[in-house]
C-alpha cells in the first residue's frame, strides 16, 4: 500500500478494538468514574480503550511515537507519532449521552497526515488521509465520500459553537455572541461532531476556545480533505498552538470570522 492508506487500514482495526470496549462499558452500571487533576472526569473506559490501543500499536508499529490524553507520550527517534484521545466527549459518555467517540490521528513532523473518528454510539464513522479524500459511514468497507458546504454568507450560515464561559474566559465572548445572532443558526453540538457535521456539509462553522492536540489532530485531515479550513484564531494552521483556540470552516466564511474572532482580546490595565 502506498501513501498513508496502510495506516488509515491499522487506524481502523484500531477503532474496532476501541469500539468494542467502549460500546461494553457505555451506560454499564459498574462504569467506575474519577476525576483527573484537572477535575475533568475519566472513566474506566477511557483507560481500558487507550491501553488496548497502546498494545496494537506497539505491534503494529513499533517504531512510531504515541501521545495519549490518559497516559502521555511514548516517544521515537523518527518523525511519526500516533495521537489518540480514548474517548473525547468524557462527560457525554458518563451520563449516557451517545455523542462520543475515539479519536485516533498520525502526524509527521508535528503535522497531521491521517486522521479517524469512531462514534459506535451513534453508528458513525469518518476518515481522511493527506490526498485520500473524506469519508464517512458505519465502517471501513462502506464509506461515501463527504464534502463540506458552499455556503458563502455569514447570514445563511449555521454556526457550532462550545462552551461560552470558555469564550469568556478568553475575553472574546461579546464577539462570539454578535456571531451567533450574525448567523442564520447556533447551535452547540460538542466536542468532535460539530467538527463532523461541518466536514459532511451539514453546518458551516465550528469554533472553540481551548483545544488539547489529541482533542484536534484526526479532526485537521477529515475537515480539510473535506474541502474545509481548520486553523487557530490567529490563522494559523491547527494545531498550531497559540492560544489553543480553533476554528473550523468551509474555507469560504473563514476570512469573515477571523476578522470578527482573531484579535487579540483587550485587557484592562485598570
Amino acid at each position: 500500500m502506498t501513501g498513508y492508506v496502510a495506516d488509515l487500514t491499522l487506524a481502523h482495526r484500531l477503532a474496532d478494538a476501541a469500539d468494542a470496549l467502549s460500546t461494553a462499558r457505555f451506560r454499564a452500571l459498574d462504569l467506575r468514574v474519577e476525576s483527573k487533576p484537572d477535575l475533568t472526569p475519566v472513566s474506566d473506559a477511557d483507560t481500558a480503550v487507550e491501553r488496548e490501543i497502546r498494545a496494537l500499536l506497539a505491534e503494529h508499529r513499533p517504531d512510531d511515537g504515541l501521545l495519549g490524553e490518559e497516559y502521555g507520550e511514548t516517544p521515537t527517534a523518527g518523525t511519526r507519532q500516533w495521537v489518540v484521545d480514548p474517548i473525547d466527549g468524557t462527560k457525554n459518555f458518563v451520563r449516557g449521552v451517545p455523542i462520543w467517540a475515539t479519536l485516533i490521528a498520525l502526524l509527521e513532523d508535528g503535522h497531521p497526515v491521517a486522521g479517524l473518528v469512531s462514534a459506535p454510539a451513534l453508528g458513525r464513522r469518518w476518515w481522511a488521509a493527506r490526498g485520500t479524500g473524506a469519508y464517512a459511514g458505519p465502517d471501513a468497507s462502506r464509506g461515501t465520500p463527504i464534502r463540506v458546504s458552499g455556503v458563502n454568507r455569514l447570514a445563511d450560515a449555521s454556526l457550532c459553537y462550545s462552551s461560552l464561559d470558555g469564550w469568556e474566559k478568553a475575553g472574546r465572548l461579546d464577539a462570539v455572541l454578535q456571531l451567533m445572532r450574525d448567523t442564520w443558526r447556533s447551535r452547540a453540538y460538542g466536542d468532535f461532531y460539530g467538527y463532523m457535521l461541518l466536514a459532511e456539509g451539514a453546518l458551516d462553522v465550528m469554533i472553540e476556545p481551548e483545544l488539547s492536540l489529541w482533542d484536534v489532530a484526526a479532526l485537521v485531515p477529515i475537515v480539510t480533505e473535506a474541502g474545509g479550513r481548520i486553523t487557530d484564531m490567529s490563522g494559523r494552521p491547527a494545531p498550531a498552538g497559540g492560544d489553543n483556540s480553533t476554528l473550523a470552516s468551509n474555507g469560504a466564511l473563514h476570512p469573515d470570522i477571523l476578522r470578527r474572532l482573531g484579535s487579540p482580546p483587550r485587557i484592562d490595565a485598570g
